[in-house]
Parts: C-alpha cells; sequence; structure tokens
C-alpha cells in the first residue's frame, strides 16, 4: 500500500481512535497520528517506524504487523489480549510532531490524565522526551522511569520509534520497551 502526498494531507487533523482494551497492563502514548496512521487508522504506522518490529523483537507481542499496510482485526485483537494500549499525548493528525504548539501538547497531556485515570493500566510508556517534557511542563526530565508515576501507574518516557529519530534501532528500542513490559507483567525472565 502506498498513498501521494495529495492522499496523505486529506488525512490532515484527522483523529484516530485509541486502541485501549478492559485488561491494558501496559498503555503506549505516542505524540500525535501522522498523516500514514491516520490513512490506515494504525497508530505508529509509517512504513519507516519502528514500534511493532521493536515490540516483537522485545517478545512484548509475538506476530509480526504490517504496520504500513494498517492492522488487520486479528493485529488488533493480538494487542489487545497482550495487554497493550495505544494513545497519543495530542490527537491531531500532522505530517510531524514539530507542527504541534506546546498548547496543545499540554492540552492533551490534561486528556491523558484523564485517560489513564478512567482505564487505570499498570504502566504507561511515553515515547518521545521532548514531548513529555512539553506536555507535563517537565524541562529536566530524562529517558526511564519517572519517579512520580503517573495518575496511579508506573512512567516510563522511551525513545520515540520514529524513522526521524536516527539515534534510535529497532534493537535499541526493543532493550528500551521492554523495561517498561517487565513492570506491567508482560515479560517474565524466561521470555526474550
Amino acid at each position: 500500500m502506498g498513498f501521494s502526498r495529495d492522499e496523505l494531507e486529506a488525512f490532515r487533523d484527522a483523529t484516530v481512535p485509541d486502541l485501549i482494551g478492559p485488561d491494558c497492563r501496559l498503555l503506549f502514548v505516542g505524540i500525535n497520528p501522522g498523516l500514514w496512521t491516520a490513512a490506515t487508522q494504525t497508530h505508529f504506522a509509517h512504513p519507516g517506524n519502528r514500534f511493532y518490529p521493536a515490540l516483537e523483537r522485545a517478545g512484548i507481542i509475538t506476530r509480526t504487523i504490517d504496520r504500513g499496510e494498517g492492522m488487520s482485526d486479528d493485529d488488533r485483537a493480538h494487542v489487545l489480549q497482550r495487554g497493550i494500549g495505544i494513545t497519543n499525548v495530542a490527537h491531531r493528525t500532522t505530517a510531524k510532531a514539530s507542527e504541534l504548539t506546546a498548547a496543545e501538547l499540554r492540552e492533551g497531556g490534561e486528556i491523558l490524565r484523564s485517560f489513564v485515570r478512567t482505564h487505570a493500566p499498570t504502566v504507561v510508556a511515553v515515547a518521545g522526551i521532548t514531548a513529555y517534557r512539553t506536555a507535563f511542563r517537565q524541562p529536566k526530565a530524562v529517558m526511564g522511569e519517572q519517579e512520580d508515576g503517573f495518575e496511579g501507574a508506573r512512567l516510563w518516557v522511551v525513545p520515540n520509534p520514529s524513522g526521524l529519530n536516527a539515534h534510535e534501532t529497532a534493537d535499541s528500542l526493543a532493550a528500551a520497551y521492554a523495561e517498561p513490559a517487565y513492570a506491567a507483567g508482560l515479560l517474565t525472565c524466561s521470555e526474550p
């Protein structure tokens, strides 16, 4: 599946539904949906995004998800059955996260607080340090577990899986995502 630039632009400012089930133990939080995500209705969908390959390498999911094509109903069911949920800090679709304003990120952070109180995951993992710092007014935050938690959940800030984040590989992302997955009970010491 491919999209022309004009086809993708038609999804600007759209929204993508959260992927959340009743037994969410680990909630991944992206910055905001990209155009490809809106076009496929699949979070972290751009073909260059390493989110699903990293989850699979870490053993958090046990099947390959072709994010560029969009998730099938079976893929969604698998993610939910694994105890994983996915949402975003901001819900407006843009071509780049840098198009969001600080006010949008802060407003999204407040909405996320309510979302986490409602769904009560064990662990929240925010993918993107810069967005986290802005949304929650934590300019000195660093990657890893955050001491104060988040609305009753343990909180990690993990690297953004976007292909634009050249400092990370699927393997380094897998290692970073495994930490909150262990804390949420999705991985045990006997798993990869």
